[in-house]
C-alpha cells in the first residue's frame, strides 16, 4: 500500500538514537522531507545522512531542546521554510527507574519538563501551521506504564498518562481543522547498540534491566518477545499516514506485544 508520505515534510524529536532513529529511517524509506531534532548534534547528524542513503527527499538534523519553547520555535520555522510541516513526531522521552520513595523533587521536575513539556512546546509551534493548511499529523510516543501503572515509573508514566489525555483533547479541537492527533505507547523496547546515542538512557542497558530481567518479560509477553525501535517505527508511520489512517485519531495504541490490552 503506498502510504503517501513522499514528500510530505516531517519532524521527528529525539530523532538521533532508539526509537527516535528508527521512526525517522522509516519516513525516509517512504521519501519524505525528515528533520531531526536532536540535543546531539553530531548523533542527529550521522542519523540524517543514514536517512538520505535510505530514500529521505532532504534530511536536516537540528540542535533542540524541547523544553526549551524557543528553541522548538526555530527548530519548526526551519523545517517550515524549508518544505512545510506536515507531520510532527513528539518522540522525546526519559526516565530511569526506581521507586518513587527513591525520587526527588528535581527529579520529577526533569521527568515533567522533557517527557510532557516538551510536548507542548511542539505541539503549540505547529498547530498554527498545520490549522492553516487544514491538515496534519500529530502522533506522541508515550508508554505503556501510562496505561495501568509500572513500578519504578511512577512520575514518567504519570506524564506519559498526560500525555495521552492531552492528545485526545487536541484531536478533539483541531480535528475540524484537518488535523490527527494519535499515540503510541511502547512496552519495554531495547535498541541495538549502534542505535543509542550518547544521551540515551539506553547507553547503560544493564542499568535499566539485566539480561535476566529482559527474558523473564519477553516470558511473560502473549509474544514473547522483546520489543525493537522499528516495530514503533512502523506503527508511527501508519498512523502518520492520511491514505491508511485518515479517519484515526484521538486513539492511544499500544505495540507492547501484548502487555498493556486495553479495549
Amino acid at each position: 500500500m503506498d502510504l503517501e508520505l513522499k514528500g510530505k515534510s516531517v519532524i521527528v524529536t529525539g530523532a538521533g538514537s532508539n526509537i527516535g532513529r528508527a521512526i525517522t529511517l522509516e519516513f525516509a524509506r517512504e521519501g519524505a522531507h525528515v528533520t531531526l531534532a536532536d540535543i546531539d548534534l553530531a548523533q542527529a547528524e550521522s542519523v540524517a545522512k543514514l536517512a538520505l542513503d535510505a530514500g529521505a527527499a532532504s534530511a536536516e538534523a537540528v540542535r533542540c531542546d524541547v523544553t526549551k519553547l524557543d528553541e522548538v520555535q526555530a527548530l519548526v520555522k526551519s523545517a517550515n521554510d524549508r518544505a512545510g510541516v506536515d507531520v510532527l513526531v513528539n518522540n522525546v522521552g526519559w526516565d530511569q527507574l526506581m521507586f518513587f520513595t527513591q525520587t526527588t523533587p528535581e527529579f520529577w521536575q526533569k521527568i515533567i519538563q522533557i517527557n510532557f513539556v516538551g510536548v507542548l512546546n511542539c505541539t503549540s509551534a505547529v498547530l498554527p501551521l498545520m490549522a492553516a493548511k487544514k491538515s496534519g499529523a500529530i502522533v506522541s510516543i508515550s508508554s505503556d506504564a501510562s496505561r495501568q501503572g509500572e513500578p519504578r515509573e511512577a512520575v514518567y508514566g504519570g506524564m506519559k498518562a498526560a500525555v495521552n489525555s492531552f492528545m485526545k483533547t487536541v484531536a478533539k479541537e483541531n480535528g475540524r481543522n484537518g488535523i490527527r492527533c494519535n499515540v503510541v505507547c511502547p512496552g519495554v523496547t531495547i535498541p541495538a547498540d549502534d542505535e543509542v546515542g550518547a544521551n540515551s538512557m539506553w547507553v547503560n542497558k544493564d542499568s535499566m534491566f539485566t539480561p535476566e530481567q529482559l527474558d523473564a518479560i519477553a516470558k511473560s509477553l502473549p509474544l514473547k518477545k522483546i520489543g525493537r525501535p522499528g516495530d514503533i517505527a512502523k506503527a508511527v508511520v501508519f498512523l502518520s499516514s492520511n491514505a491508511a489512517a485518515g479517519h484515526v485519531t484521538g486513539q492511544v495504541l499500544s505495540v507492547s506485544g501484548g502487555y498493556s490490552m486495553v479495549g
